[in-house]
């Protein structure tokens, strides 16, 4: 299961609005890139994967290799960067990591 923070869901719909998405049944996926870079990307929720929805509106979708592998007993959350940006981060035992969408801001 999916486990997402308030404050990271917040993060996502202004990442949704940012990337101009007026659809609320699109959201962000969460997906891999070669050389294992975590991305999110738009896209529409295909059979199996999980959903997480905020506001009325679709903002994370991840499939189930991807939720199995690289969010097993992890948090997505977000923590706010030096020059003040939030970041999305992975947390596990109250640690964060450079996570799922370290890259996306």
């Amino acid at each position: 299961m999916v486990h997402v923070t308030e404050r990271a869901k917040d993060v996502l719909l202004q990442k949704r609005a940012a990337a101009n998405i007026q659809d609320p049944s699109v959201g962000l996926r969460l997906t891999t890139e070669a050389g294992g870079k975590v991305t999110l990307v738009a896209d529409r929720a295909k059979a199996g994967d999980e959903v997480v929805t905020h506001k009325d509106s679709t903002v994370l979708m991840v499939d189930p290799e991807v939720s199995t592998f690289l969010l097993a007993g992890r948090t997505i959350d977000c923590q706010q960067t030096d020059d003040g940006r939030l970041r999305l981060v992975l947390t596990s035992t109250g640690a964060a990591d450079e996570g799922p969408a370290g890259g996306a801001r």
